[in-house]
């Protein structure tokens, strides 16, 4: 079914009908599952399967691909980290070149609703050992991309001019001003050396359980071989700069790569916020502004 997926045409995204019955096929067992989508957009269909699953389809052969090499990436990972990773009951294609999985479905709310203990700390200093410390050989059997160190430098310039229009528009926070006030311009730290990240730690990828703890992490899709700042960087996003920097030193990472996950949160987030005021972004605005917020925390 793959084969010359390329001159096919591109293909209807799934009807409820196709899911449906998708769902019916590779669940046969468990008829009468109730079948509704996710609120959250993104390059998958995604839909709840009952209260234990989760149905993702890609709308691409790319992320097709991606996801083929995710499921391979959670299995192999699963036994090495100290929270959940999502487990695949049924996988396949569902039209040509475009896959899907159904999920185990992991307790817990998103990180962007629900507070971090300090054992969840733990927790999410756990995962990053735990990634830290994977063998290179394994990963790199699984194709893993590779990514290349962000340059601060460019960041920088870049987050100085979202920094010009948050201050005309009273979006400006009083860290950033501070920031700009100091004339503070370190970035001569050479990049870490490469580690496997999951490489998009947002809040709503964070579950955590009522009293605070890491119960599993969703969507490895992006996860790639590079700078471990960029996962000290997406933790700055969802449980704060300060959190960021513990769970980056209780996981071993040297206090270049933890100061730098936060400058690349800082930039990221004022770029961001700006880029989403010119109407060249479509994220929503509480959501700018809160990871704004928790990147810039004093």
């Amino acid at each position: 079914m793959i084969g010359g997926m390329d001159s096919s045409p591109a293909p209807e995204p799934p009807t409820p009908s196709v899911i449906h019955g998708l769902v019916r096929q590779v669940l046969p067992h468990e008829p009468g599952l109730a079948v509704e989508p996710v609120d959250e957009g993104g390059e998958h269909s995604t839909w709840w399967v009952g209260d234990r699953y989760v149905l993702r389809l890609t709308l691409d052969p790319d992320a097709g691909a991606r996801q083929r090499r995710e499921l391979l990436l959670r299995d192999a990972i699963r036994p090495r980290l100290p929270v959940g990773v999502p487990a695949s009951v049924a996988a396949g294609v569902w039209a040509p070149g475009l896959t899907y999985t159904v999920d185990t479905r992991l307790s817990g709310t998103s990180a962007d609703h629900r507070p971090v203990c300090p054992e969840g700390e733990s927790d999410l200093a756990g995962l990053l050992a735990g990634l830290r410390g994977l063998p290179p050989a394994a990963m790199a059997a699984l194709r893993l991309p590779e990514q290349r160190p962000r340059a601060l430098d460019r960041l920088h310039a870049a987050a100085e001019e979202a920094a010009d229009l948050l201050t005309a528009v009273g979006e400006m926070p009083a860290a950033l001003a501070s920031h700009r006030a100091s004339g503070t311009r370190d970035h001569s730290a050479p990049a870490p050396n490469p580690v496997v990240l999951h490489n998009d730690l947002k809040g709503e990828h964070l579950m955590v359980s009522s009293a605070g703890r890491v119960s599993g992490v969703l969507d490895w899709a992006d996860a790639a071989l590079g700078d471990p700042a960029e996962d000290v960087a997406g933790l700055a996003l969802s449980v704060g700069a300060s959190a960021a920097v513990r769970v980056a030193t209780a996981a071993g990472h040297a206090p270049e790569v933890a100061r730098r996950g936060v400058l690349l949160a800082r930039y990221d987030t004022a770029i961001r916020l700006a880029e989403r005021l010119r109407g060249r972004d479509d994220s929503p605005l509480p959501l700018l502004r809160a990871q704004l917020a928790r990147a810039w925390e004093r």
